[in-house]
């Protein structure tokens, strides 16, 4: 896994082969980044990183500035990969380990980003979006990106912006106006 920008851009970082993850391809992560960078100010942006696994999206952005970061993932071999890594690199990401459909549940913060990766196999992807709009989880303006594969269809879904597709990844993108 290596860290594409920001102050510790082109950092590798050794992931253990034990962890149930199917990252991001470097190449998907760098153009949704290039999309965001035209978006977002990465410095003032709360980001709540679902399915976080080795927390290669919440370490992208806080090498980009970001200083208020929440991952969620229920693996505790995850969640305690991501807390050492952040603690080593000095980042200050919140790492909880839950179940993230219990924690889209009970939240009562606010987002301005919201970035879930699911496995692409998961019959219920569509019910992220569903917990996230219905219990007001983002800021005005905010987005939630859904990472999943070919066959997931969420163009339907209210509030959705756009669609991109990386190779096998695949990014809907959905915004409060």
């Amino acid at each position: 896994m290596r860290i594409i920008g920001g102050t510790h851009k082109g950092k590798q970082i050794k992931t253990p082969k034990d962890l149930p993850v199917r990252p991001t391809t470097d190449f998907a992560k760098e153009a949704l980044f290039n999309i965001l960078a035209n978006k977002i100010d990465f410095e003032n942006v709360s980001v709540l990183d679902l399915f976080s696994g080795t927390g290669h999206i919440s370490l992208e952005f806080a090498s980009r500035g970001s200083s208020n970061s929440v991952s969620v993932d229920k693996n505790f071999k995850c969640a305690r990969f991501l807390k050492s890594v952040s603690q080593e690199l000095h980042f200050n990401i919140n790492t909880i380990k839950a179940d993230v459909f219990d924690f889209l549940k009970t939240a009562h913060l606010k987002f301005d980003l919201i970035f879930a990766d699911p496995p692409y196999d998961m019959p219920n992807i569509a019910d992220i979006h569903q917990l996230v709009f219905e219990n007001n989880l983002l800021n005005e303006h905010g987005m939630l990106i859904i990472e999943h594969g070919a066959k997931t269809k969420l163009e339907n879904l209210p509030h959705f912006s756009q669609h991109r597709k990386y190779g096998n990844v695949n990014f809907s993108f959905f915004e409060r106006s």
